[in-house]
């Protein structure tokens, strides 16, 4: 990639940011040309999230309840955050995962009324034992469906194979007898917490402007929650917890997952992170050998995949998906690594796969709920979107080399296998 064309993606990429004097970090990306608007209200707040210290008190939190506060966010003594957005055309969602909550709408105009919506739902909480307790009949619900989900007992079964101590051992529901311990109180505290200005970010793309976001910010007069808030975590083991799980289920056909538990990065990750991502697809990628002979010999489905987990106290490789044939497709999966430990990574392959996360990557800067996605996760992650493409544009052979040499070892692996249930 040549500097014009690094040039003409970082003016792609360009954005307004500001951080207001009550701390909240404000990205704005205005989009000529485009009638639509996407905003992402997020918080560094999610499921890994079991303990912290404010002002020298310790609370020790249920799992689930960072979903669980997601859910009872859309309610105020105004009515419900999604009547309102019916009223104004918006479509509305949110979501929790391991380490933030975010709260978001995509709509084709209305800007300052949706995004008055959105400030004044996330920024002033309401809770009462009555819904709290109405809440968690239906999360218990959304659990069990959870629970008949095989993808996602593959991955957290890999997890709690990897990890001993680790909170993501733990469902980001939840499990029903602990979410049956959440108060009002609780959800109170952890509002004070971790939905504080300094935080969180908001971040908007599309048909906006930086005046028109920072005057909803000024109707919406956030709460400056203040306090000293540290957040306690376990110390995680090098060992794994344990090397193998088989979890009988009623599915068609099996599926496989092989973990890697690896050392967790210090410093800035983007580097790591990206290279890891290109790493899984060297191994398995839909463009490499092994792919081509495990999906031609009906070995693996067209799902089968590598992904990366990269979160404070834990980091790890994983490989999993329907297969015909799991200690096959076990044994030619770590034969390969295996291979390329040996051998080094294949620098034609290696080229394809890094243009075509390139591409990727330039692709979202035309999506105005890409782009505002890319500024959210970014600012969590201490970044910029551009600085994930000009990280990926000094990437090397090498790079990938030095990671097969320390990672993705045999002796760090687990396996989890999800095996269909006889029939009587």
């Amino acid at each position: 990639m040549n500097n014009s064309s690094l040039q003409a993606v970082r003016e792609a990429a360009a954005y307004e940011s500001t951080v207001l004097e009550n701390g909240l970090t404000v990205r704005v990306h205005t989009m000529p040309g485009f009638t639509g608007l996407h905003a992402v209200y997020g918080t560094k707040f999610g499921s890994i999230d079991h303990a912290f210290i404010k002002d020298g008190k310790r609370m020790d939190l249920p799992a689930g309840i960072a979903h669980f506060l997601e859910h009872k966010m859309f309610e105020s003594e105004k009515g419900d955050a999604f009547t309102l957005y019916a009223k104004t055309g918006a479509v509305a969602n949110a979501y929790t995962s391991f380490d933030k909550t975010c709260y978001i709408f995509t709509s084709s105009g209305n800007a300052a009324e949706n995004l008055d919506i959105l400030l004044d739902f996330v920024s002033h909480p309401y809770f009462t034992a009555q819904t709290v307790e109405k809440e968690q009949g239906i999360i218990g619900q959304e659990i069990k469906q959870y629970d008949d989900s095989p993808d996602w007992r593959l991955i957290f079964g890999l997890y709690r194979c990897l990890y001993q101590q680790h909170p993501i051992r733990e469902d980001i529901a939840g499990t029903v007898e602990s979410i049956a311990q959440i108060t009002p109180e609780m959800l109170y505290a952890c509002t004070d917490a971790f939905y504080r200005p300094q935080n969180m970010v908001l971040a908007v793309a599309g048909s906006v402007t930086m005046e028109e976001v920072l005057a909803a910010c000024a109707r919406a007069q956030i709460p400056d929650r203040q306090g000293v808030i540290e957040r306690i975590a376990p110390e995680e083991p090098q060992e794994l917890a344990k090397r193998y799980e088989e979890i009988p289920m009623a599915v068609s056909k099996p599926l496989i997952g092989i973990a890697f538990k690896e050392t967790p990065p210090q410093g800035d990750t983007l580097k790591t992170e990206m290279v890891c991502d290109i790493l899984t697809e060297l191994i398995c990628g839909s463009m490499t050998p092994l792919y081509r002979r495990l999906y031609d010999e009906g070995l693996v489905s067209p799902g089968f995949s590598g992904e990366l987990l990269c979160l404070p106290g834990a980091f790890s490789v994983m490989f999993g998906g329907e297969v015909s044939d799991p200690e096959q497709v076990r044994t030619l999966l770590l034969e390969e690594i295996a291979r390329q430990k040996r051998e080094g990574a294949d620098e034609e392959l290696f080229t394809l796969c890094k243009n075509q996360l390139y591409g990727e990557l330039v692709q979202d800067l035309e999506n105005v709920e890409d782009v505002a996605g890319a500024l959210a996760s970014s600012f969590f992650r201490g970044h910029s979107p551009a600085d994930e493409i000009e990280t990926l544009a000094e990437l090397t052979i090498e790079d990938m080399n030095e990671a097969l040499h320390t990672m993705l070892c045999e002796e760090r692996s687990a396996t989890v296998l999800i095996r269909p249930i006889a029939e009587p």
